[in-house]
């Protein structure tokens, strides 16, 4: 009887879960490990953010996705190690075998090696980060209330660094928090001097999209009343004070960081296999110098004649690796490999209702139809049809109530309890 090939994959995002699902009922052993129990819908965080749907709605727990596989497993836990002499990873709890290994750590925020910007501003790159974000904004207005301070010093103003989709989102939504939603929340504080300031180190917003996007997307801001600072660089963070390159300064409680991400690097490659971060591969995901060792989504660095300086660190390209490796991982022979090409198909983003930018190949347009066409995608690429529901349910609430009631603040429980 033939052995079955043991794959691990390690990481749960939009890479590892579409190669463990492309490799699903097939004749693998397949071993998913992760540090958290569920994949995360990733390009929601900002709404979780804003209170404008629940954690759970985007999160997915993975052992209910591979429930009833007859070959995947899962594993929560963390990986410490690669041993790729003797081909085992080794995690907290214990050490796993492969014949092959698929590396979808996928990335976190990058500081750029500042650690009071690390310490002090928020990330948004897992559900915790998320939430902590909603808390800590919600907590802000409470605390003011409860010591009666001034409204008008500044300090409760929410600084988002970094203007691609996801800074652009969250200005966007925080703005129409501040219009719609909290002076129903707090109807004796005066909001007139609650500032959403979405400092850029570039000209424009949304630099990676055409013009025409960028233009549009300036234009939404400074409609729903964002201060838009471009060309501005953040040099560091004191829990007060935002200080910038030019000398300048802002006062906040609320700085979220988007402003840039770096690979979740596992220790066991020498440094010449990495690039910024990210594992140097061939055009069908191997590392170099290994003959069982993948890289795929935004941890892989692939040059190719179309993206010579390695390709965007975006869903779409994680998704289609990720496919193409599994697909050749199905095939008995190697020669009958295929390489991996790119595809783009777009990209988009929202800022706030009925406005958004959208960028395809053959067409650009921005609007009332974007606005529409980003949302049925995002739902489309959401994983069950509870989860697709319970999100389309709570955005139809808040279009026709501009409101929302899940701005909950769920605070840690104090009792450090681990499993012993």
């Amino acid at each position: 009887m033939e052995t079955r090939e043991k794959i691990i994959v390690i990481g749960g995002g939009f890479a590892g879960l579409q190669l463990a699902k492309t490799l699903n009922n097939k004749n693998k052993k397949v071993l998913v490990l992760d540090r958290v129990n569920h994949h995360m819908f990733q390009p929601l965080f900002y709404q979780v953010a804003c209170g404008r749907i629940e954690p759970s709605n985007i999160s997915f727990p993975f052992r209910k996705i591979f429930q009833r596989s007859r070959n995947t497993q899962f594993r929560l836990t963390e990986v410490k190690e690669i041993d790729t002499v003797n081909n085992k990873v080794i995690t907290d709890e214990a050490d796993f075998s492969y014949d092959k290994l698929i590396i979808a750590t996928g990335c976190k925020t990058n500081f750029f090696g500042n650690k009071d910007l690390e310490s002090k501003a928020f990330g948004m790159k897992n559900t915790q980060e998320a939430i902590s974000i909603r808390n800590h904004v919600l907590m802000t207005f409470e605390k003011l209330i409860l010591e009666k301070s001034r409204s008008d010093d500044g300090n409760w103003n929410i600084v988002i660094v970094g203007s691609g989709p996801t800074g652009v989102e969250l200005a966007g939504a925080f703005a129409e928090m501040k219009k719609e939603i909290l002076p129903r929340d707090y109807p004796y504080m005066n909001f007139n001097h609650l500032e959403i300031i979405l400092v850029s180190s570039t000209e424009k917003p949304l630099a990676v999209m055409s013009p025409e996007a960028q233009n549009k997307s300036e234009e939404y801001l400074k409609d729903l009343g964002v201060t838009f600072l471009s060309q501005e660089y953040v040099t560091d963070y004191d829990g007060d004070k935002v200080y910038m390159k030019s000398g300048k300064t802002i006062p906040s409680n609320n700085v979220i960081w988007a402003a840039g991400v770096t690979g979740n690097v596992i220790d066991g490659f020498p440094q010449e296999k990495l690039i910024r971060n990210r594992y140097i591969t061939d055009r069908y995901n191997k590392i170099k110098g290994y003959d069982n060792i993948f890289a795929i989504g935004d941890i892989a660095y692939m040059e190719t004649p179309k993206y010579p300086q390695g390709h965007p660190q975006v869903a779409n390209v994680a998704i289609t690796q990720a496919r193409n490796l599994g697909k050749n991982l199905l095939k008995k022979n190697t020669s009958d490999w295929k390489e991996y090409e790119y595809e783009d198909k777009g990209s988009l983003a929202t800022i706030g209702k009925h406005r958004a930018v959208v960028d395809l190949p053959f067409i650009k347009f921005q609007g009332f139809l974007a606005w529409f066409f980003w949302m049925f995608l995002h739902l489309m690429l959401i994983l069950s049809v509870r989860n697709k529901l319970a999100v389309f349910f709570n955005w139809m609430w808040s279009y026709f109530n501009k409101d929302s009631s899940l701005r909950l603040i769920i605070s840690p429980n104090k009792k450090n309890e681990t499993l012993q």
